[in-house]
């Protein structure tokens, strides 16, 4: 692993020292700040239910929602373990959320037998470009999967338990893998590394988050802005040698939405800096640390370029890019070589049973077809949500190189006069807990909502879209800009390009 120069520790020292200058004037601002604006748990309950309304991936009408002092308590059905995790998502990512009780219960309206789901959850592993190789051993019980086995690291052992989280029927997953810990590092090279984990990930504000490590425990404490940040950095905190995690100590406070530990980091990020911080990323992606590739980048712009088997790692390359401090736009020349690219029908036919085995998706008779391992899609949905995941499940089947999508869809816009839309906007900037919304300009013409004013990354000024889509709005027009050293008035063709932030 990389060991920082000293150039960067004697950096980090003058950063730490304004943080806790900043601490001790913020946790006295942050609590009048909570004063002038205390969020009750109606509002908090209010808001979480909106958001459920409004998301395609969850059916909200069995799903109850209670608060208590910020802790959320979720209840009631789902159809599928996915729309479970996604409820506990969109609570953890509403402000004034402390922690989330998920007690939804996940019951298919089809359950498929022992014998049928453990084959079919096999067959997810088999099929997925990076976890085929994994001795991995399944059990099923009534709808309840058990993992076992080993695999070497932290990450390889979450994403088994991603991959067969995304299999129709499955109720709940039991993690037993185990992670076989090759390496043994000093407690100080382990803080050191989760330290620049932290710094280097634009999902956390590391400004008031504190890493100790006693006996290869990473132990984090402090105060973060949401529950979704808090989760962030507990998987930050995994990196090589780590036997256990904790963020009992780490205090989820509303107000510490801050954004002066990031303006000094962004404007003071060189190219190798960010450089040596995608790799950083890609050596825990296990999707991406066994390829080769190449990571440029010029006054903050990253090229990627280099060979990997498969789409996927491809796609995870340019996320890990994209969530990289520093990172102005990624340019994704990466190129997908399959060691064997299938016949026509084969791949058509992996690509058809991944849908089948969807739980969002089964239900849609899209069609498939494949040249040369480019997979065309065609077809109708419900939601432009539904289209991204069909395009999202081709990309994972191995064999895919390449992904056209033509599925279409129905945008159904519910009328809203434009101070209504405007207020319903607004009030979805202020509750998400990755915008700064006093920031951000809302106008209205005819259902049409206008972004402007400034972000600190892409990531926010991409969520600040979302949520003005979420508020009602008919079309976005983003006139946003990054706030950036690198940025001038002549980028603002790059800001409009598209891009897909996964988790």
């Amino acid at each position: 692993m990389r060991i920082e120069q000293t150039s960067r520790n004697v950096k980090r020292a003058a950063v730490l020292v304004s943080c806790m200058m900043f601490l001790i004037f913020t946790i006295a601002s942050g609590s009048l700040r909570a004063q002038e604006k205390e969020i009750k748990d109606q509002d908090i309950i209010t808001a979480i239910e909106i958001e459920l309304w409004d998301d395609p991936a969850v059916a909200s009408n069995p799903i109850d929602v209670e608060a208590n002092d910020g802790i959320v308590i979720l209840s009631g059905t789902s159809n599928n373990i996915l729309a479970k995790e996604r409820a506990e998502k969109i609570a953890e990512a509403t402000v004034g959320v402390r922690s989330v009780v998920n007690r939804i219960v996940v019951q298919p309206a089809t359950p498929r037998s022992n014998s049928e789901l453990r084959g079919a959850v096999r067959g997810a592993l088999l099929a997925d470009p990076a976890t085929e190789s994994y001795e991995v051993q399944i059990k099923v019980n009534n709808g309840v999967v058990t993992l076992m086995g080993t695999v070497d690291s932290w990450q390889e052992k979450q994403l088994c338990e991603t991959v067969v989280k995304g299999v129709k029927g499955v109720q709940d997953v039991k993690n037993k893998i185990n992670v076989d810990i090759k390496i043994h590092r000093s407690d100080n090279e382990i803080k050191q590394e989760v330290e620049e984990r932290l710094m280097n990930d634009v999902r956390v504000d590391d400004a008031l988050i504190h890493v100790d490590v006693k006996d290869e425990e990473v132990i984090l404490s402090g105060i973060v802005g949401s529950a979704q940040e808090k989760a962030q950095a507990r998987i930050d905190a995994w990196v090589g040698g780590v036997d256990n995690v904790k963020t009992d100590d780490l205090e989820v406070q509303w107000w510490a939405r801050d954004k002066m530990r990031r303006t000094e980091l962004y404007e003071s990020r060189t190219d190798e800096e960010i450089k040596e911080a995608i790799k950083d990323a890609f050596v825990y992606d296990p999707r991406v640390y066994s390829f080769n590739v190449d990571v440029n980048v010029t006054k903050g712009t990253v090229a990627l370029s280099g060979v990997v088997d498969n789409l996927e790692a491809k796609m995870a390359a340019e996320r890990d890019a994209n969530n990289t401090v520093g990172v102005r736009y990624v340019r994704n020349n990466i190129k997908v070589r399959p060691k064997i690219v299938p016949p026509d029908q084969e791949l058509e036919n992996r690509v058809s049973s991944a849908f089948l085995e969807n739980p969002y998706i089964d239900r849609f008779d899209l069609i498939v077809s494949a040249s040369n391992g480019v997979i065309y899609l065609s077809g109708q949905v419900n939601t432009s949500w539904e289209k991204t995941l069909a395009e999202n499940v081709a990309e994972g089947v191995r064999g895919t190189v390449a992904v056209v999508n033509n599925v279409k869809y129905e945008h159904e816009w519910v009328w809203k006069p434009d101070w209504q839309l405007r207020k319903d906007v607004k009030d979805q900037l202020w509750w998400s807990p990755f915008v700064d919304s006093d920031d951000i300009n809302v106008s209205v013409n005819n259902g049409i909502v206008t972004l402007s004013g400034k972000t600190d990354t892409y990531t926010e000024r991409q969520t600040a879209e979302d949520n003005a889509y979420q508020g009602g709005a008919k079309e976005v027009v983003n006139n946003l800009r990054v706030s950036h050293p690198y940025h001038s008035p002549y980028d603002h063709r790059m800001f409009n390009a598209p891009y897909y932030y996964g988790p």
